[in-house]
């Protein structure tokens, strides 16, 4: 058996928001239009997760390139969603860490993240001013080490090619310099929102438990129940639907 499950691909496109079986915590979104599917899928803890990290990266990080505060109130700003990150993700992902002994992979994770948020706080309000101009480079390098230890605690090649792409980003920086918050942003929020919304590889680790085929069939049934009664009380014909099972 290899170390990584080169037969299955390194990410496809989520089938459905029914496709995958109940588990605690999980979000379905479906949104329909009569019988006309316009978005459905769904997000574990693990997902939602790391669209948690995506939206904050993204609002770091666009701040940083297009606000005009001052350093010391983005700094400010930063750190305090850096920790609502942290909470954030150790809330839902401690119990998927423990059930397949990834936790130390979800503590690296923290402390790299904490790190970053020391390292930019004392380079804007304390002495290490030097710091300042390699802060995209140093929280790209952060989150590449956390990938590649996910890619190898995973047993996942879109992980390691993730943290492959973080230090692409950091050979790049030095040819836009203008730009070098926005491509950090960019990269970072970018990787966490693919992860999230696609299914990718792990050798044994985080494979979602799919529906069984009967299970399939009765929402099948359902759907094309549904369709032909409009005005039945389980469809009401909204533009969207979203469905969260605790």
């Amino acid at each position: 058996m290899s170390f990584f499950n080169v037969e299955i691909p390194i990410f496809t496109p989520k089938k459905s928001a029914f496709e995958i079986a109940e588990m605690p915590g999980l979000w379905r979104v479906h949104w329909q239009i009569n019988d006309r599917v316009i978005y459905s899928s769904f997000y574990t803890r693990h997902d939602q997760a790391c669209l948690l990290w995506g939206t904050i990266s993204a609002l770091v990080f666009v701040m940083a390139q297009f606000f005009p505060w001052n350093w010391m109130t983005q700094t400010l700003i930063a750190t305090a969603l850096t920790l609502v990150g942290v909470v954030g993700t150790v809330g839902l992902t401690w119990r998927f860490a423990l059930v397949e002994r990834l936790s130390w992979v979800l503590g690296s994770w923290i402390l790299l993240m904490l790190s970053g948020a020391i390292v930019t706080y004392q380079g804007i309000f304390g002495s290490w001013a030097w710091i300042l101009p390699q802060i995209c480079p140093i929280w790209l390098s952060l989150s590449g080490i956390g990938y590649l230890m996910t890619g190898f605690g995973m047993r996942s090649r879109l992980f390691l090619l993730l943290s492959l792409v973080h230090l692409a980003a950091i050979v790049i920086l030095p040819y836009f310099p203008a730009w070098k918050p926005f491509i950090t942003g960019l990269v970072i929020s970018g990787s966490a929102f693919l992860i999230a919304e696609f299914q990718w590889d792990a050798n044994g680790v985080c494979s979602y438990p799919i529906q069984t085929v009967e299970h399939q069939s009765q929402f099948a049934i359902h759907q094309d129940f549904t369709s032909k009664n409009p005005k039945s009380e389980n469809t009401k014909l909204e533009p969207s639907l979203t469905k969260r099972l605790a």
